[in-house]
């Protein structure tokens, strides 16, 4: 069976229609270009450069145009750990982070192939040499003086490329395994340095403050063992100076009371001639006013004596028995912050300004001396005219 022209012709028809809107489909595809809001795109028909399309819906060429995007955006580019080597030959590896922005499209585009690479490179290169021109302490140390040191270097270059170097952050710079072992045992050396030599302090002040104590705590201890010295022979002497009068009268009352009783006796004999001594009679004429207007009962062989008159208690010195304890129990009372104050004046050489006890024993020897001038006085006299009459009447 054979087809007719018209025919073929009906069945063409359609299939070039088709053809038509399918090619059309791809003309208006082509030749529209959509720009994101935060990217710009160069535009190039058939290798020339057009500009640059700018974010929305653009109409370009079909067919004979291409287009190529650039991120307005910052962007970070990760420069991979590099090896340098330190002005004072240690090794040191680091890595850092370089932050960019496109500035100029245009030149990003016409100037530098592959800007982030491009910077990428040279962001290593310049972390070599920043690194090899600093000692291995100052890598360590001075991180602000190395990311400004690079962003400075990267600065000129990128500027060309139209685009601007944000900010360089070094994050990481490790010595060598020797060098930080090395590092370590410094650290460590040091630390128990210091370590040792704050104990060597602490126990250092703690040895003065015992010392200080031990010997404020002598001194104290001293002056109380001096002031109980001193009071001690101050009391020994008074007492022996009362015991040295007491004797004295005592012993001058025993010989009136014996010489007495030897009257008493002479008197009974038979013989009408008595012959007294003379040291009897100077003691009669003595402490014969004692004898008269005595207590002594009729008949009685004991004398009881009154009570000492003004004379006999400064001679042995009973009113000022009273003064002098409590002068004593004055200077038993001591006060310790007193001592404290006196163990300072010691320790600073001053004197403490108290009586040594043989100034205190001489003291009592001249009290002693003057107490004694009476019995050796005009005293003596009376009681020798007293023994010349008894001798006259007897």
């Amino acid at each position: 069976m054979e087809l007719t022209p018209l025919q073929t012709g009906g069945a063409v028809i359609p299939a070039v229609g088709l053809l038509l809107l399918l090619l059309l489909a791809v003309v208006v595809y082509e030749a529209v270009e959509i720009v994101d809001a935060y990217e710009k795109k160069a535009l190039t028909v058939f290798g020339e450069y057009r500009g640059l399309l700018e974010p929305g819906i653009n109409i370009v060429p079909p067919f004979v145009a291409r287009t190529y995007p650039f991120d307005m955006r910052t962007q970070t580019i990760d420069v991979p750990r590099q090896e340098a080597i330190t002005r004072d030959n240690s090794p040191v590896t680091a890595d850092a982070v370089v932050y960019i922005r496109v500035r100029d499209a245009k030149r990003a585009f016409l100037e530098v192939d592959h800007y982030k690479t491009a910077v990428s490179n040279l962001a290593q290169t310049t972390l070599r040499a920043v690194l090899g021109d600093m000692e291995l302490d100052d890598t360590l140390n001075k991180r602000q003086e190395i990311n400004a040191r690079i962003r400075t270097e990267l600065d000129e270059p990128t500027d060309e490329w139209g685009i601007r170097v944000e900010s360089v952050e070094v994050r990481e710079v490790n010595p060598s395994q020797e060098v930080q072992k090395a590092m370590e045992q410094q650290t460590s050396a040091e630390r128990r340095r210091r370590a040792m030599i704050l104990e060597a302090q602490g126990e250092r002040q703690s040895a003065i403050e015992n010392a200080q104590g031990d010997k404020q705590s002598n001194i104290i201890r001293a002056q109380g063992e001096k002031q109980s010295q001193i009071l001690e022979a101050q009391g020994d002497a008074i007492s022996t100076v009362l015991r040295a009068k007491s004797a004295e009268s005592m012993g001058e009352r025993a010989i009136i009371e014996k010489g007495m009783e030897t009257l008493e006796g002479i008197g009974d004999g038979e013989s009408n001639t008595f012959v007294l001594p003379q040291e009897l009679t100077s003691l009669v004429g003595r402490y014969g006013k004692h004898l008269a207007g005595s207590d002594v009962s009729d008949g009685g062989t004991e004398l009881d004596s009154l009570e000492f008159d003004a004379e006999t208690r400064e001679l042995i010195g009973l009113d000022d028995i009273d003064e002098i304890l409590n002068q004593i129990s004055q200077e038993a009372d001591i006060d310790p912050e007193k001592l404290e104050e006196q163990a300072e004046a010691v320790q600073r050489g001053e004197d403490a300004g108290l009586a040594s006890t043989d100034e205190v024993i001489e003291e009592m020897d001249q009290e002693l001396d003057t107490g004694d001038a009476p019995v050796d006085g005009s005293g003596g006299g009376d009681a020798s005219d007293a023994g010349d009459d008894d001798n006259q009447s007897a």
